[in-house]
């Protein structure tokens, strides 16, 4: 992949001032089919912008015959930590990105299946049999955790599946329940593929935006702490670090700071179907004319004021994608 640094608007004013306090981004990708070597991908749109993630795909079924099979959506794992802080659009929703579908221009309701692992154990038939919800974060998961007596609590926790947090807001020593189990959560449909016919599916859904309160890759002028990550991981070049140095110089003066947001997809999972990628095509739009992006790419173009797009043919992803904005805080 080439370097690419993408810049666009005025320079503004930011702050060098380092900070710890940051959000991780759920990786999340395309649809999975693995049945069958007749089904190809003959193209692939992909529209990333921190709001949404588009995407437009072309099936053929290359084979003689008819193919009736499931297609798969895995949606990001999801564990209980004493210190997560995950960037989740709706804690307390299964579908917590909002994801939709529609093949050949009919909206399809799919199925989700959902599993709960603790120690590499699948536990979910104990969790329902007690009646509590599988979402790690959502406050109707803790108010059915610390409502189980006292021996269920400590099954609980010696399984893995919990832990026991104690805290003092105010109110004296108060401890808690939370879950420390994994979320394994995947939307599913069956569909055909009829043989040598086109099948359009369309699918959609809120990206995990993660990110910081400050720029991180660049301390003083100079690389930072996560400069050597973020350089292969964005494929940051000079052009951009002087563009951030600038920022930071100004930060204070006349401008407003700026932060990192990350936005993460797996693209690799295009290479599951039979062959490559016919036609691929990549589309970023950073949103705001005075943010900042830089990811990896080949042969990226500018096609409109915050737009950017790559494309290929016969594309076999080998690499996913990771996307860095640099965005003005609020004032």
């Amino acid at each position: 992949m080439l370097r690419l640094c993408l810049t666009a608007g005025l320079l503004l004013a930011a702050t060098g001032a380092l900070a710890n306090d940051t959000m991780a981004e759920l990786k999340t990708g395309g649809l999975i089919y693995v049945q069958t070597t007749d089904v190809t991908m003959e193209e692939e749109a992909l529209f990333i912008s921190r709001e949404q993630v588009l995407v437009d795909y072309i099936f053929r079924n290359t084979g003689e015959k008819d193919v009736e099979s499931v297609i798969a959506f895995p949606m990001p794992d999801i564990t209980g930590e004493m210190d997560a802080n995950l960037a989740l659009n709706d804690f307390e929703t299964d579908n917590f990105l909002n994801f939709s579908v529609v093949q050949d221009g009919q909206p399809i309701k799919p199925a989700l299946q959902q599993r709960v692992t603790a120690a590499g154990i699948d536990r979910t038939d104990e969790l329902r049999a007690l009646k509590i919800p599988l979402l790690p974060y959502s406050e109707k998961t803790l108010a059915a955790m610390n409502a189980l007596p006292a021996e269920v609590k400590t099954d609980l926790i010696s399984k893995g599946l919990a832990f026991s947090e104690r805290y003092d807001a105010g109110k004296g020593w108060q401890e808690e329940l939370r879950p420390a189990w994994t979320l394994h959560s995947a939307f599913w449909w069956k569909t055909k593929f009829p043989a040598g016919k086109p099948v359009h599916v369309r699918h959609r859904y809120q990206p995990s935006v993660g990110g910081t309160v400050a720029m991180t890759f660049v301390q003083d002028g100079k690389p930072g702490n996560t400069f050597k990550d973020y350089a292969a991981r964005y494929c940051i070049d000079d052009a951009f670090m002087k563009t951030a140095a600038k920022l930071e110089a100004e930060a204070g003066k006349s401008g407003p700071t700026y932060t990192e947001q990350w936005v993460s997809y797996v693209l690799t999972t295009g290479a599951n179907w039979g062959g490559p990628i016919g036609r691929f095509s990549l589309t970023i739009d950073k949103g705001d004319p005075d943010d900042y992006v830089s990811f990896c790419g080949k042969g990226v173009r500018k096609v409109g004021e915050t737009t950017f797009q790559m494309t290929a043919e016969n594309f076999t992803p080998e690499k996913d994608l990771d996307i860095l904005f640099l965005a003005a805080a609020d004032q």
